[in-house]
Parts: structure tokens; C-alpha cells; sequence
């Protein structure tokens, strides 16, 4: 019984490793197509530029929102003119380092990453740290979530 444990754990990790062979390897142009995309697109919200980050997204967008499910097009601007209404404006910055692109064959790529979002609230720097993930898919060189 151990030595068929032992087979199996065997098998399964170098069939891991040859499925990990198949992934397309990120490409710098690719993800220096994406980073430039968020950079872009966040350089757009920490402005308040509602109409210059409407260019990034498709009327068919679907937001997944950990606290607010999920919403559409129209929802998501609804939800940030309403934020950018506040006493206080809140910032985006990419964490260094964190950044991951990965390439979805015939559709685009996916981002993954942690951000930082931060405001100054009653007097007191209040600083949120999580982690996204954004599906991106090229249309035309055109970047868009989910489009680009």
C-alpha cells in the first residue's frame, strides 16, 4: 500500500510538471501591454476621469465584487460617481512587484495582483490592501476590461 502511495504521489507531480510545460510563458511585450493598461486605466480613477475610464471597459462587463456580488456596466459608474461624491478622495497604487500576466490562448490575459487603496477619512489615513484579478481581452489593440 505505501509503495502505491508512494506511485501515485509520484505521478502525480510529474504529470503537474508536464501540464505546468504546456502554460504559454508570459511575453514582455504582453505584460507590458497590461501593466500599461492598469497603469493607464488607474491613472484614469485616482483622477476622478469617469469618462476617460468608461474607454477602458465593454457595455458587457461583468464586475465581481467581493461585498457587492455581481454588477454590470451601467452599476459599476452608477457606483463611482458616487465614491468620487465623498468628502475624500480615494487613491489606487499598484504594489510593486505583485503584478502577474498571464496569457488566455485566442482571447487575451489575465492580471492578477495586489493594490492599495487609500483616503483620508475624519482626519486619520485609512489604507486598504487587496488583492485583484482582471480578464482582459484584446479586441483590435483596443484595451478594455474585458477587452484591451
Amino acid at each position: 500500500m505505501k509503495l502505491f502511495v508512494l506511485s501515485l504521489t509520484l505521478l502525480l507531480a510529474a504529470s503537474t510538471q508536464a501540464q505546468e510545460k504546456k502554460v504559454a510563458p508570459t511575453s514582455n511585450q504582453l505584460y507590458n501591454t497590461i501593466r500599461t493598461q492598469d497603469s493607464l486605466f488607474f491613472a484614469a480613477f485616482n483622477a476622478q476621469h469617469l469618462a476617460l475610464m468608461k474607454t477602458f471597459f465593454s457595455p458587457s462587463l461583468e464586475w465581481f465584487q467581493d461585498n457587492g456580488g455581481l454588477i454590470n456596466y451601467d452599476t459599476v459608474f452608477i457606483n463611482f460617481a458616487q465614491m468620487y461624491t465623498r468628502p475624500y478622495k480615494l487613491t489606487r497604487t499598484l504594489i510593486e512587484g505583485s503584478l502577474e500576466v498571464h496569457p488566455i490562448k485566442d482571447y487575451g490575459a489575465i492580471e492578477i495582483g495586489t493594490h492599495q487603496f487609500e483616503h483620508i477619512e475624519n482626519g486619520k489615513l485609512e489604507i486598504g490592501t487587496f488583492k485583484f484579478l482582471m480578464i482582459w481581452k484584446e479586441t483590435n489593440g483596443n484595451g478594455r476590461l474585458p477587452k484591451w
